[in-house]
């Protein structure tokens, strides 16, 4: 089948989890069980097949640097379970716009660089697929790059809560270009958001109203940092209680639900505890409470799940297929064009596997 040739926006943790995972399931095979992979050949690639030609970043400590050691440089904090060594790609600089909010700028210096002409740069790589690592909040980066994107000619898997692939405006540009676009906001591989849909329609399922439900994150990496500015959190307050209510069969009120990140502790580092409470009504009106807490690496956690997006990206350039891809986004993100269920989305996902349905 060939390569995939990836660029990566913003070198965070989530493309540390990401790099790391490709070189540690490099000699994973179709029909083994392998812990953290879902599936070893997706569409006719491995994970070896994935290779990184383009890396992005407007941090002092990371532009001009190899991507293998711009991965582990600060304030990067996740899990180290995997060297990498020299990728031969140096990481560029990006435009910034508003991608590094109040606190993000207190931890990070931008590169004196200029940036980059991004769609000269995908296109003199090579790149098939981009994925957008950027911090929650960068809407406007977000759109440029999206832009970009489109001028090269690439695939887009949009990892964070700023609105593409959810806005008909935007998949029609990508319909238009003939481009396959995956988005928005990764729904990570057994995150909050998941555990929070599968017992919101658990509760639905077994005839259990949901009167109340709260989910409180926690977590030590720049990204609960990034969020202590809360006007950078309304997207991602919208995205994570868009995927959890959408599996009701009744409305709640908004003063019902709140879910969304809490706080920043920094010896957490890149763990996430989520304390989920849902409150609700059974048989006789008999009252059901039930609280839970989570806790994960949380950039590993959405890598594994980016692995087979940015695979189904490239099956889509494959089959010439443009715009949304529906059902690989109904899956892997938590705010896709359309909301299905967890199971139906599954369904929807092995079907473009097999088929190539968008």
């Amino acid at each position: 089948m060939g390569k995939i040739r990836v660029a990566l926006i913003g070198i965070g943790n989530c493309a540390s989890s990401l790099v790391q995972g490709c070189h540690f399931y490099r000699d994973a095979n179709e029909g083994e069980e392998i812990p953290g992979v879902i599936r070893p050949l997706l569409g006719g690639y491995r994970i070896r097949d994935v290779e990184f030609c383009v890396a992005i970043d407007i941090d002092k400590n990371k532009v001009g640097k190899d991507l293998g050691e711009a991965i582990f440089a600060p304030p990067n904090n996740t899990l180290k379970f995997c060297p990498v060594g020299e990728t031969k790609v140096t990481v560029a600089m990006g435009n910034p716009l508003d991608g590094l909010g109040k606190y993000l700028s207190e931890k990070i210096e931008i590169a004196p660089e200029a940036p980059v002409d991004l769609a000269k740069v995908l296109r003199e790589s090579r790149a098939e697929v981009v994925v957008n690592f950027l911090p929650v909040g960068s809407d406007r980066a977000t759109q440029w790059y999206a832009s970009q994107v489109l001028e090269a000619g690439c695939g887009f898997v949009n990892c964070i809560p700023a609105f593409i692939a959810k806005e008909k405006e935007w998949r029609e540009k990508f319909e238009k270009a003939a481009l396959p676009l995956i988005g928005d906001d990764i729904k990570s591989q057994l995150g909050a958001t998941i555990l929070h849909r599968k017992l919101t329609r658990l509760f639905s399922e077994r005839g259990v109203k949901l009167e109340h439900t709260s989910q409180l994150n926690v977590g030590g990496n720049m990204d609960f940092y990034n969020m202590l500015e809360r006007s950078r959190l309304e997207s991602k307050k919208i995205s994570k209680t868009d995927a959890v209510l959408s599996q009701l069969n009744h409305p709640l009120n908004a003063s019902d639900v709140h879910i969304g990140p809490s706080d920043y502790v920094p010896w957490l580092e890149d763990r996430k505890w989520a304390y989920i409470r849902m409150e609700g009504r059974s048989f006789g009106n008999a009252p059901i409470h039930l609280e839970l807490k989570l806790e994960v690496w949380d950039s590993p956690n959405a890598a594994g799940i980016v692995i087979d997006a940015l695979r189904c990206c490239k099956i889509g350039l494959d089959r010439g297929l443009k715009g949304a891809l529906l059902g690989p986004s109904a899956y892997f993100m938590k705010s896709p064009p359309f909301q299905y269920s967890d199971s139906r989305a599954l369904s929807m996902l092995e079907d473009f596997i097999r088929s190539g349905q968008p």
